[in-house]
């Protein structure tokens, strides 16, 4: 019978705390207006050995995507606690791709997860970890380099929602 292993590594994290400036209900709006929600279409596109129209998407469609939204505040209405606190994965497949045809594990982190709550002083909190210290595990320059460019591209969107 095969024998199964584990290997364990530890990671250094850069986590982020934004404090918005706007009341989570602004915030919450500015994000999921301003991200597109995913097209299934890119599924088809990237699973098709048409390397001309992933090009194309890569060039004409949004840098990242709104792949679901879930209200972790709900969660706590058993507890009669009531709390705003919204997780968003979002990301592109597209650049998933990059950093997956280099390191399948980089799937692991791809869509990238961010959570909006509301804190006891009734301020708008975005917390994050940072795109290229969860790719950088993997030590691959190219997959590296694309967690940069997310960090800059998530940076982006959550400061303007944020109304930063």
């Amino acid at each position: 019978m095969p024998q199964t292993q584990t290997s364990r590594c530890t990671i250094s994290v850069d986590h982020c705390v934004l404090t918005c400036a706007r009341s989570f209900e602004s915030v919450h709006q500015a994000l999921t207006s301003n991200l597109p929600s995913i097209d299934p279409r890119l599924a088809q596109i990237l699973s098709a050995p048409d390397k001309e129209a992933v090009a194309e998407a890569r060039a004409t469609g949004p840098k990242l995507w709104l792949f679901l939204v879930r209200d972790h505040g709900a969660l706590l209405a058993a507890d009669d606690r009531r709390s705003k606190a919204i997780q968003y994965e979002i990301g592109n497949p597209l650049t998933a791709e990059r950093m997956t045809r280099r390191q399948l594990a980089a799937a692991l982190y791809a869509p990238l997860r961010i959570v909006l709550y509301e804190d006891d002083r009734g301020k708008a909190v975005f917390e994050y970890d940072r795109p290229s210290s969860l790719f950088g595990q993997f030590d691959d320059p190219e997959v590296l380099a694309v967690g940069h460019e997310l960090d800059a591209e998530l940076e982006s969107v959550l400061a303007d929602a944020a109304g930063a």
